[in-house]
């Protein structure tokens, strides 16, 4: 099975073991990872009897919020790849580099900071800081604002081009990313949709 994974993250597959079908013609896409697998199979060569859409990546933003979210992005992506990821479900998290020096708050210290500089320092390394996902083996990989711009602005009307593929739909009721209501109502005159009662866009509950 070819699998694509999700805005920003690798190695998350294992979460989806319960709906993948592990075939050698099937192909599977987690929320931005189902636009590439859908743009995998109209330019595939490959037979491909198979595509399952885990919490396909369906928006229907207007230019403005689209702009917000690049904005925002483009001011800090750490935080914003963690305020995304968050929000999709991911809930535990650390900083890289945690436990390396930092000024003490001991005044007998040569680093020695006052109270309000201390403090500033910490939120400055909370708010600016890299994080990294708690969770065994999914990992943060790179992506850019240009991959935001095609996660937002992706054309999933293309869909109609697939012939004699079957194409499952996976997804959350509490999804916090997407639209599910939208979502639901478009898949549904394209591939078989399955509701995952009270689970987020990781389809976890």
């Amino acid at each position: 099975m070819k699998f694509f994974s999700g805005f920003c993250l690798c190695n998350e597959k294992y979460l989806f073991k319960e709906f993948l079908q592990e075939s050698e013609f099937c192909i599977a896409g987690f929320s931005y990872g189902a636009q590439k697998a859908i743009d995998y199979a109209l330019n595939s060569n490959k037979r491909i009897d198979k595509i399952q859409l885990l919490s396909p990546a369906f928006f229907d933003y207007n230019k403005k919020i689209i702009d917000l979210n690049l904005k925002a992005f483009e001011k800090n992506k750490n935080k914003y790849i963690k305020n995304f990821l968050t929000k999709a479900g991911i809930n535990e998290w650390e900083l890289e580099n945690a436990n390396e020096v930092s000024p003490s708050h001991t005044p007998n210290s040569q680093n020695w900071m006052s109270g309000k500089q201390y403090t500033k320092y910490v939120m400055g390394k909370i708010e600016n800081g890299k994080w990294k996902i708690k969770e065994k083996n999914i990992k943060i990989c790179e992506c850019s604002e240009k991959d935001l711009y095609k996660l937002f602005t992706f054309e999933w009307e293309k869909i109609k081009q697939l012939k004699n593929i079957k194409i499952e739909v996976f997804l959350g009721e509490y999804d916090k990313i997407v639209s599910v209501e939208k979502a639901y109502r478009f898949f549904k005159n394209y591939a078989d949709v399955y509701l995952i009662k009270k689970a987020n866009h990781f389809l976890r509950r």
